[in-house]
C-alpha cells in the first residue's frame, strides 16, 4: 500500500461508508498518536435516494447512476484522496460488495416511496456451512409498506425520507456498512458480539496476512468502535435485567411492604454493579480493598509507576514494513502485558527489593493513551530511611562509569523541562508545574513528615552531573533538579520510564490508594431534571475509550491484580443490609431476609 493511502485511509473509508460515524466527542489532539472518543458511538443510515434538491450522502452516493458524478461526490468528501485511487475503489466495490448489489436489487423492486427495506437483525446467516457468515441475500431482506412492524435492531431504509435512523451496534451487518474498505465483500462478520470473536480477528498468525493490522488510523477507529460494541452488549444485559433484580436496604423494603408502598418504586431505577470491570463502583471497591492491607501490614514500602515505551525492540521487531509503533496498538498492548508480568516476577519471585508480603497494581490509560501501571509493594522487612538511596535515585548517572544507565535516564527520567523553559508543557497549571519541578538540590535524602522524602540531588559543587537535551530544537542543560526518582536496576532492565517512590508514613496512603484505583478517564457533567437514576447511561456518557485500551480490554487482559485476596464482609447497621429481590419474592424477602456474613456470625 502507498504511504499516501495509509496516511489518509480514514478519508478513503469515509468516502465509501454507507452509514455515518459519530460519538459524543471525538478527541483530536496532535500530542496523542491514537484514536480516542468520549461518550457513546453511534451510526445512522438515511434513505436510499435523496430528495431532488439535496446532495447524495453515504449510501445514497452508490445510486447516483453516473460513475463520474459519483466519483466527483466522493472526492468532495475525501479532500486529500487521489481521484485515481477513489475511482479504482469505486469500481471494485460496485463489482464485489454484496451489500451494494443487494441494495440495488431491492431498490429496483420498491414500487414507491411508501415502502422500506428491512434487513432483519435475527436472520440466521445463510451459506454453505452453519459457521460461515455471508451477506444477507435478497430473500433475507424484506420490502415492507410504511406501518408494518419490525424490531428495534432491524436496519430500516426508506426509498426517500429525511429521517436518519440509528443503526444498532448489535446488527450483523454493522461492520460491513461502516467499514467497506475492511469488509469489502459486504459479508456479515460476527453472528454474536463478544470479546473472544474480535480478539481472534486482532491476532497475528504466520499462515495468513491479517490486512486489518496494516490499516493504521482506520484500524484504530475500528478497534475503538468494536470495543464500544462489545461494551454495549454487556451493558445491555445489565440494563435489561434491572427489573428482575433490584437491590435496596432491607429496612426500606420492609417499611414499604408494611405501609402498602408501591413495590415498583423501590430500589434504584438502573444501576451499574461493582461486578462490571471499570465501573465507578468497581473502582471504589478496589480503593477500599487496599485499606485492609494497610491495617494488617502497615504502610506500603514502594509505589512504582511503569510506563510503556514505544521504542522497545519487542514492539519494533514485530511491525510490518513502513509501520511505526503508534500504528500497532495490538502489539503495544501485548508487549506491555508481558513486561508487567516480568516486572512483577522480578520484584516478587526474585525479591529485587526483598521478600514481598503483599502487592496490588492497576493499569491506566491517560493523555497519549499509552498504558502505564501503578504498583504498591509491601515488604516483609521494612526499609529504613538510610536505605532509600540504595533503592532509588534522583540523579543523573555518570556517563563514563555507566553509559547504559545514563542513556536510559536521559531519555526516560527527565521531567520536562517546564516552567520558563517551556510554558506549554502539559504539567503547567496556572503558570506552575503541577508536579513540583524543578525540585530543590539536597546533599542528603531527608524523609518528610507527609510521607514523601526529599531525595538526594547533588549540585555541581557536590560532584553532581548535568546533561544536555533538545527542547524546541534548542539545547537545554538540565541538572538533578529535573530527574524523576527511579530504580537503577529496573531502569536498566526495562529501558523505560519507571518511577519508584519510597514511603515512610501512612499519612499519604489514602491518597495513593485512591490515586492508583481512580479508574479510566471520565468527563465531569451535571444532570438536571427528574429524580430517576440511570448509572449505565451516565457511565456511557462520561467514559473515554482509546485504541490501546480497547485492544487491552478486547484481549481480556486484567486491569487489576493483587495478592493476597480480600474477602468482603457485610458490615452494616441492624436491618441496614442490602437485599436483592424480584417481583415474585419481594414479600418473602421483606418477611425473612437472607443472612449476611455479619448476621450469620451472630448466630454462631
Amino acid at each position: 500500500m502507498s504511504k499516501h493511502f495509509l496516511s489518509h485511509i480514514q478519508e478513503y473509508n469515509a468516502a465509501f461508508q454507507m452509514t455515518s460515524f459519530g460519538a459524543t466527542k471525538i478527541v483530536r489532539d496532535n500530542f496523542m498518536p491514537t484514536f480516542k472518543i468520549q461518550g457513546q458511538i453511534y451510526h445512522r443510515a438515511g434513505s436510499l435516494l435523496p430528495y431532488p434538491d439535496a446532495d447524495h450522502q453515504f449510501l445514497q452516493i452508490y445510486f447516483i447512476g453516473d460513475a463520474n458524478c459519483e466519483l466527483d461526490r466522493r472526492c468532495t468528501i475525501a479532500a486529500h484522496a487521489r481521484r485515481q485511487s477513489v475511482s479504482e475503489l469505486q469500481t471494485f466495490l460496485h463489482q464485489y460488495n454484496e451489500l451494494i448489489r443487494l441494495f440495488k436489487t431491492a431498490l429496483d423492486r420498491m414500487p414507491s416511496d411508501d415502502h422500506r427495506i428491512v434487513i432483519r437483525a435475527d436472520k440466521t446467516p445463510f451459506g454453505d456451512h452453519a459457521r460461515r457468515f455471508n451477506a444477507p441475500t435478497i430473500d433475507e431482506v424484506a420490502i415492507v409498506i410504511v406501518g408494518d412492524q419490525f424490531q428495534s435492531r432491524d436496519i430500516v431504509l426508506h426509498r426517500r425520507h429525511e429521517e436518519l435512523r440509528r443503526v444498532s451496534e448489535l446488527h450483523r451487518s454493522y461492520d460491513a456498512l461502516q467499514y467497506p474498505l475492511l469488509h469489502w465483500k459486504g459479508r456479515d462478520v460476527q453472528k454474536t458480539v463478544s470479546a473472544m470473536n474480535y480478539s481472534y480477528r486482532f491476532m497475528i498468525r504466520p499462515q495468513e496476512d491479517n490486512f486489518i493490522m496494516r490499516c493504521g488510523k482506520l484500524f484504530h477507529q475500528y478497534v475503538v468502535d468494536m470495543y464500544a460494541k462489545i461494551e454495549a452488549e454487556r451493558l445491555n444485559y445489565l440494563r435489561f435485567n434491572q427489573a428482575k433484580l433490584r437491590p435496596e436496604e432491607y429496612i426500606h423494603l420492609r417499611d414499604a411492604i408494611v405501609n402498602d408502598g408501591n413495590v415498583n418504586d423501590i430500589g434504584p431505577l438502573t444501576i451499574l454493579p461493582s461486578t462490571y470491570v471499570g465501573s465507578p463502583r468497581h473502582m471504589h471497591e478496589y480503593t477500599k480493598d487496599a485499606m485492609p492491607y494497610v491495617r494488617q501490614y502497615g504502610r506500603p514500602d514502594l509505589f512504582i509507576t511503569f510506563t510503556c515505551n514505544l521504542q522497545w525492540s519487542n514492539i519494533k521487531n514485530n511491525l510490518f514494513d513502513g509501520q511505526n509503533p503508534t500504528d500497532r496498538h495490538d502489539i503495544t498492548a501485548r508487549v506491555f502485558r508481558q513486561k508487567v508480568r516480568a516486572l512483577m516476577d522480578l520484584i516478587i519471585k526474585l525479591r529485587t527489593f526483598g521478600e514481598v508480603r503483599c502487592w496490588m497494581y492497576s493499569i491506566e490509560w491517560q493523555k497519549r493513551r499509552l498504558p502505564h501501571v501503578h504498583i504498591l509493594i509491601w515488604l516483609v522487612r521494612k526499609r529504613t530511611p538510610d536505605q532509600i538511596d540504595i533503592i532509588t535515585s534522583a540523579e543523573i548517572p555518570d556517563e563514563i562509569c555507566d553509559p547504559e544507565l545514563s542513556e536510559v535516564v536521559t531519555k526516560n527520567m527527565i521531567h520536562g523541562p517546564c516552567g520558563q523553559i517551556n510554558m506549554n508543557s502539559p504539567c503547567m497549571i496556572d503558570g506552575k508545574c503541577s508536579k513540583r519541578y524543578p525540585r530543590a538540590l539536597t546533599s542528603d535524602t531527608i524523609t518528610g513528615a507527609d510521607g514523601y522524602p526529599l531525595y538526594r540531588r547533588w549540585s555541581l559543587e557536590d560532584n553532581g552531573h548535568t546533561t544536555t537535551i533538545k527542547i524546541r530544537n534548542q539545547d537545554v542543560e538540565v541538572d538533578n533538579r529535573w530527574i524523576v526518582h527511579y530504580s537503577p536496576l529496573l531502569s536498566k532492565v526495562f529501558q523505560a520510564h519507571i518511577n519508584v517512590e519510597y514511603y515512610n508514613s501512612v499519612k499519604s496512603i489514602k491518597y495513593i490508594c485512591k490515586y492508583m484505583n481512580k479508574g479510566r478517564d471520565m468527563v465531569v457533567f451535571g444532570v438536571a431534571g427528574d429524580n430517576s437514576i440511570d448509572e449505565i447511561a451516565q457511565y456511557q456518557k462520561v467514559r473515554y475509550i482509546g485504541a490501546n485500551e480497547a485492544l487491552w480490554r478486547t484481549y481480556s487482559f486484567p486491569i487489576h491484580e493483587r495478592y493476597p485476596a480480600v474477602v468482603h464482609l457485610a458490615v452494616h447497621l441492624e436491618n441496614g443490609q442490602r437485599v436483592s429481590f424480584t417481583d415474585a419474592n419481594v414479600r418473602q424477602r421483606a418477611a425473612q431476609p437472607p443472612a449476611t456474613t455479619l448476621t450469620a456470625f451472630f448466630q454462631l
